[in-house]
Protein backbone atom coordinates (compact mmCIF):
# COMPACT_ATOMS: atom_id res chain seq x y z
CA UNK A 1 0.00 0.00 0.00
CA UNK A 2 1.43 3.08 -0.99
CA UNK A 3 1.19 6.06 1.66
CA UNK A 4 1.72 9.80 1.09
CA UNK A 5 4.04 11.24 3.39
CA UNK A 6 2.16 14.58 5.47
CA UNK A 7 5.76 15.98 6.06
CA UNK A 8 7.24 16.00 2.43
CA UNK A 9 4.60 14.48 0.53
CA UNK A 10 6.43 12.41 -0.95
CA UNK A 11 4.76 8.76 -1.71
CA UNK A 12 6.78 5.53 -0.36
CA UNK A 13 6.08 2.47 1.08
CA UNK A 14 6.59 0.79 4.74
CA UNK A 15 6.81 2.25 8.17
CA UNK A 16 9.05 5.30 7.24
CA UNK A 17 9.15 7.88 4.55
CA UNK A 18 12.15 7.21 2.37
CA UNK A 19 12.55 10.46 1.73
CA UNK A 20 12.54 12.49 4.84
CA UNK A 21 12.00 9.47 7.77
CA UNK A 22 8.46 10.76 9.16
CA UNK A 23 6.52 7.83 10.47
CA UNK A 24 3.66 6.53 8.15
CA UNK A 25 1.37 6.75 11.28
CA UNK A 26 0.84 9.93 13.28
CA UNK A 27 -1.17 10.53 16.22
CA UNK A 28 -3.44 12.82 17.65
CA UNK A 29 -1.99 15.05 19.84
CA UNK A 30 -3.19 14.68 23.44
CA UNK A 31 -2.26 13.86 26.80
CA UNK A 32 -0.30 10.52 25.87
CA UNK A 33 0.97 12.49 23.22
CA UNK A 34 2.39 14.93 24.96
CA UNK A 35 3.94 12.03 27.87
CA UNK A 36 5.49 9.92 24.96
CA UNK A 37 7.16 12.82 23.14
CA UNK A 38 8.54 13.65 26.79
CA UNK A 39 9.75 10.03 27.36
CA UNK A 40 11.13 9.83 23.65
CA UNK A 41 12.11 13.06 22.56
CA UNK A 42 13.55 14.94 26.08
CA UNK A 43 14.61 11.65 28.41
CA UNK A 44 14.45 8.53 25.89
CA UNK A 45 13.88 6.51 28.75
CA UNK A 46 11.70 4.09 26.43
CA UNK A 47 14.78 2.53 24.97
CA UNK A 48 17.29 5.16 25.67
CA UNK A 49 19.09 5.98 29.12
CA UNK A 50 17.53 3.00 30.82
CA UNK A 51 18.92 0.61 27.93
CA UNK A 52 22.36 2.06 28.01
CA UNK A 53 22.93 2.13 31.64
CA UNK A 54 21.82 -1.62 31.82
CA UNK A 55 23.77 -2.85 29.36
CA UNK A 56 26.81 -0.54 30.99
CA UNK A 57 25.57 -2.68 34.16
CA UNK A 58 25.75 -6.47 32.28
CA UNK A 59 27.52 -6.89 29.69
CA UNK A 60 29.44 -3.23 29.29
CA UNK A 61 32.37 -4.54 27.07
CA UNK A 62 30.25 -6.13 24.96
CA UNK A 63 27.74 -3.51 24.73
CA UNK A 64 30.23 -0.56 23.85
CA UNK A 65 32.12 -2.96 21.07
CA UNK A 66 28.83 -3.31 19.22
CA UNK A 67 28.40 0.12 19.91
CA UNK A 68 31.23 1.08 17.74
CA UNK A 69 30.64 -1.47 15.35
CA UNK A 70 26.86 -0.09 14.35
CA UNK A 71 24.43 -1.47 16.57
CA UNK A 72 23.48 1.94 18.20
CA UNK A 73 19.25 2.06 17.41
CA UNK A 74 18.94 0.85 21.32
CA UNK A 75 21.54 3.43 22.94
CA UNK A 76 21.14 6.63 24.04
CA UNK A 77 24.13 8.90 22.84
CA UNK A 78 27.27 8.33 24.87
CA UNK A 79 28.41 11.92 24.89
CA UNK A 80 24.39 13.05 26.05
CA UNK A 81 24.54 10.55 28.49
CA UNK A 82 27.55 11.87 30.57
CA UNK A 83 26.27 15.19 30.35
CA UNK A 84 22.99 14.12 31.42
CA UNK A 85 24.40 12.40 34.69
CA UNK A 86 27.21 14.41 35.11
CA UNK A 87 24.54 17.50 35.46
CA UNK A 88 22.04 15.20 37.68
CA UNK A 89 25.09 14.86 40.11
CA UNK A 90 26.28 17.97 39.97
CA UNK A 91 22.90 19.64 40.66
CA UNK A 92 22.94 16.98 43.94
CA UNK A 93 26.40 17.66 45.26
CA UNK A 94 25.66 21.68 44.88
CA UNK A 95 21.67 21.35 46.68
CA UNK A 96 23.14 19.53 49.51
CA UNK A 97 26.29 21.08 49.87
CA UNK A 98 28.48 18.34 49.80
CA UNK A 99 32.00 18.97 51.68
CA UNK A 100 34.47 16.31 50.88
CA UNK A 101 36.88 18.20 52.87
CA UNK A 102 35.99 18.42 56.51
CA UNK A 103 37.87 20.04 58.74
CA UNK A 104 41.77 20.44 56.62
CA UNK A 105 44.52 21.65 58.16
CA UNK A 106 45.96 22.76 54.10
CA UNK A 107 44.84 26.77 54.95
CA UNK A 108 46.35 27.83 51.37
CA UNK A 109 43.08 26.42 49.38
CA UNK A 110 39.28 27.96 50.03
CA UNK A 111 38.14 24.29 50.09
CA UNK A 112 34.32 25.47 50.23
CA UNK A 113 35.27 27.37 47.32
CA UNK A 114 36.79 24.36 45.34
CA UNK A 115 33.46 22.40 46.31
CA UNK A 116 30.92 25.14 44.39
CA UNK A 117 32.87 25.44 41.93
CA UNK A 118 33.25 21.39 41.22
CA UNK A 119 29.52 21.60 41.38
CA UNK A 120 28.66 24.17 38.95
CA UNK A 121 31.17 22.77 36.66
CA UNK A 122 30.58 18.81 37.26
CA UNK A 123 29.74 18.21 33.71
CA UNK A 124 32.52 20.10 31.92
CA UNK A 125 34.94 18.26 34.13
CA UNK A 126 33.72 15.02 33.66
CA UNK A 127 34.20 15.47 30.07
CA UNK A 128 37.31 17.05 29.79
CA UNK A 129 38.50 14.34 32.02
CA UNK A 130 37.87 11.62 29.10
CA UNK A 131 40.04 12.57 26.47
CA UNK A 132 43.09 12.08 29.25
CA UNK A 133 41.32 8.50 30.27
CA UNK A 134 41.74 7.94 26.27
CA UNK A 135 45.31 8.87 25.73
CA UNK A 136 46.02 5.96 28.29
CA UNK A 137 44.17 3.80 26.28
CA UNK A 138 45.41 4.46 23.02
CA UNK A 139 48.69 4.42 23.64
CA UNK A 140 48.35 0.95 25.70
CA UNK A 141 45.66 -0.51 23.37
CA UNK A 142 46.27 1.15 19.83
CA UNK A 143 47.41 -2.32 18.22
CA UNK A 144 43.50 -3.68 18.74
CA UNK A 145 42.26 -1.72 15.70
CA UNK A 146 40.46 1.39 16.41
CA UNK A 147 41.05 4.63 16.53
CA UNK A 148 40.83 7.76 19.13
CA UNK A 149 37.64 8.51 18.58
CA UNK A 150 36.38 5.21 18.56
CA UNK A 151 38.56 4.92 22.05
CA UNK A 152 37.04 8.18 23.09
CA UNK A 153 33.39 6.56 22.74
CA UNK A 154 34.70 4.13 25.25
CA UNK A 155 35.83 6.21 27.97
CA UNK A 156 32.75 8.01 27.62
CA UNK A 157 30.73 5.33 28.16
CA UNK A 158 32.84 4.33 30.93
CA UNK A 159 32.51 7.91 32.74
CA UNK A 160 28.77 7.02 32.59
CA UNK A 161 28.89 3.88 34.44
CA UNK A 162 31.58 5.67 37.20
CA UNK A 163 28.66 8.16 37.50
CA UNK A 164 25.76 6.44 37.89
CA UNK A 165 27.61 4.57 40.55
CA UNK A 166 28.11 8.02 42.71
CA UNK A 167 24.46 9.02 41.69
CA UNK A 168 23.28 5.43 43.16
CA UNK A 169 25.46 5.69 45.88
CA UNK A 170 24.82 9.42 46.32
CA UNK A 171 21.92 8.96 49.85
CA UNK A 172 25.70 7.40 51.67
CA UNK A 173 27.79 10.68 50.69
CA UNK A 174 25.02 12.35 52.19
CA UNK A 175 24.54 10.53 55.48
CA UNK A 176 28.45 10.76 55.65
CA UNK A 177 29.05 14.84 54.54
CA UNK A 178 31.00 16.71 56.48
CA UNK A 179 32.52 13.67 58.45
CA UNK A 180 35.95 12.23 58.39
CA UNK A 181 34.66 9.08 56.87
CA UNK A 182 33.50 10.78 53.73
CA UNK A 183 37.07 10.60 52.42
CA UNK A 184 36.95 7.15 52.78
CA UNK A 185 33.59 6.99 50.91
CA UNK A 186 35.15 8.78 47.99
CA UNK A 187 38.05 6.22 47.88
CA UNK A 188 35.99 2.96 47.74
CA UNK A 189 33.91 4.88 44.91
CA UNK A 190 36.76 5.18 43.25
CA UNK A 191 37.95 1.65 43.51
CA UNK A 192 34.25 0.50 41.85
CA UNK A 193 35.21 2.79 39.68
CA UNK A 194 38.57 1.17 38.54
CA UNK A 195 36.68 -2.35 38.83
CA UNK A 196 34.24 -0.94 36.26
CA UNK A 197 37.26 -0.03 34.13
CA UNK A 198 39.05 -3.13 34.08
CA UNK A 199 35.59 -4.94 33.32
CA UNK A 200 34.78 -2.85 30.75
CA UNK A 201 38.12 -3.28 29.11
CA UNK A 202 38.58 -7.23 29.63
CA UNK A 203 35.01 -7.65 27.83
CA UNK A 204 35.57 -4.60 25.11
CA UNK A 205 39.29 -6.19 24.34
CA UNK A 206 37.89 -9.81 23.71
CA UNK A 207 40.83 -10.32 21.31
CA UNK A 208 43.63 -10.76 23.64
CA UNK A 209 43.61 -12.92 27.07
CA UNK A 210 41.91 -11.37 29.94
CA UNK A 211 45.00 -11.05 32.24
CA UNK A 212 46.81 -9.46 29.58
CA UNK A 213 43.90 -6.80 28.86
CA UNK A 214 43.60 -6.62 32.76
CA UNK A 215 47.38 -6.09 33.47
CA UNK A 216 47.42 -3.13 29.67
CA UNK A 217 44.55 -1.47 31.96
CA UNK A 218 46.31 -1.05 34.82
CA UNK A 219 49.04 0.41 32.43
CA UNK A 220 46.37 2.51 30.67
CA UNK A 221 45.05 3.49 33.95
CA UNK A 222 48.47 4.72 35.49
CA UNK A 223 49.31 6.67 32.09
CA UNK A 224 45.88 8.25 32.97
CA UNK A 225 47.32 9.72 36.34
CA UNK A 226 50.10 10.93 34.80
CA UNK A 227 48.92 13.12 32.54
CA UNK A 228 45.95 14.23 35.02
CA UNK A 229 48.40 15.37 37.27
CA UNK A 230 50.70 16.83 34.79
CA UNK A 231 47.62 18.70 33.64
CA UNK A 232 46.90 19.65 37.07
CA UNK A 233 49.99 21.17 37.75
CA UNK A 234 50.00 23.34 34.73
CA UNK A 235 46.58 24.42 35.28
CA UNK A 236 47.29 25.12 38.99
CA UNK A 237 50.89 27.09 37.95
CA UNK A 238 49.08 29.49 35.51
CA UNK A 239 46.29 30.18 38.04
CA UNK A 240 48.71 30.51 40.63
CA UNK A 241 50.18 33.45 38.12
CA UNK A 242 47.07 35.46 37.45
Amino acid sequence: MEIICKNCHHVFKGHYCSNCGQPAATHKINIHFLWHDIQHGLLHFDKGIAYSLKQLFTRPGHTVREFIEGKRVRHFKPLSLVVVLATLYGVLYHYFHINTFPDSSDKTLDYHEFNEWMATHFSWVTIATIPVYTIGTYIVFRKQGYNFVEFFVLNTFKASQRLFVQILTFPILLYLNGTPEIQKFSSATYFIGLILIFWTNIQFFNGMSKTKAFFLSILSHIIFLICFFIIMAIVMAIMGKL
